[in-house]
């Protein structure tokens, strides 16, 4: 017998757990692998995304729109999921950058922003983490903090010396990092609809990543999971303050994606166990070490 797997996800706001590795979870929870999203903050200074929902009683109560929006998409993908309870940050614009409103998620010290984690990892006992690299996936402070407290967490909550009172140690075995647009799924997408005569709807998103250079992760591992894009895009649209369900990127029908990049993909960042790359599972390696 084998002590059962488990997966945790850490997520900075309420729908990037929909956009980022969602056909994953659904894949593993459907296997029987207990699946937690935490999710750090509540949104409540994102904007509204969706013209369809961007009516004054919805912006002036946001936060609360966005726990609901998270309880449906979080039923619809079959997983759990926790806030960490810490208020969003909002994304800055302008320049210069205006700074950070007092009290917010990113100008928390990491041990107090890392210590709601270290609890929920201490509770949950998860063998894998899936986060963001150290650019946030894309800028935004809040991500960038994901990460910062995902590794910390990763790191420390199987130290007992290190944040007494959040439980007993645990440490996770393997932490990856979300690649989650790769320009090769992109161009993949790109060739099957030019073979198809149909129309990519990419090609302006596609090169603002490219002027963009942002660094790419290589990809260390993929998980097939085409047969869940539905449920995704189910789970994504249930977040309906932040998605426009008429947006492009709803436009290539997910059997072209499954036939194009059927995975989603990850690189790993850490791994206590003997695996080899490439891999296939975000388990590898961790089967054998659980193994009773």
């Amino acid at each position: 017998m084998s002590e059962r797997l488990r997966l945790m996800a850490v997520h900075a706001h309420p729908d990037d757990e929909s956009s980022k590795g969602a056909a994953t979870m659904v894949r593993y929870a459907k296997e029987g692998v207990e699946v937690l999203v935490v999710t750090l903050t509540g949104g409540e200074r994102g904007s509204i995304l969706n013209p369809a929902m961007d009516r004054p009683e919805i912006l002036a109560n946001i936060g609360e729109v966005r726990r609901k929006e998270m309880a449906e998409a979080r039923a619809i993908l079959g997983v759990e999921q926790e806030f960490s309870g810490f208020t969003d940050s909002g994304l800055p614009e302008g320049d210069p950058l205006p700074p950070l409103p007092e009290g917010c998620f990113a100008l928390q010290p990491l041990e107090t922003a890392a210590e709601p984690l270290v609890r929920s990892v201490r509770s949950f006992r998860p063998h894998v983490i899936l986060t963001y690299d150290e650019q946030g996936g894309y800028p935004h402070p809040d991500h960038i903090m994901c990460n910062k407290v995902s590794v910390e967490a990763f790191e420390a909550a199987g130290d007992p010396g290190r944040y007494p009172g959040t439980g007993d140690p645990w440490q996770p075995l393997k932490l990856y990092y979300h690649v989650s647009f790769p320009p090769q799924r992109f161009e993949a997408i790109a060739a099957v609809l030019a073979e198809r005569g149909m129309e990519n709807p990419f090609p302006e998103w596609m090169q603002r990543m490219r002027d963009r250079d942002v660094p790419q992760w290589d990809i260390t591992t993929r998980v097939t999971c085409d047969e869940y894009f539905d449920t995704r895009d189910r789970a994504l649209i249930a977040h309906a303050t932040q998605i426009d369900p008429n947006s492009f990127w709803f436009a290539v029908p997910n059997e072209i994606q499954g036939e194009a990049w059927p995975t989603e993909d990850y690189h790993l960042a850490r791994s206590l166990v003997d695996t080899e790359l490439p891999e296939v599972d975000l388990f590898a390696g961790v089967h054998e070490a659980v193994r009773t």
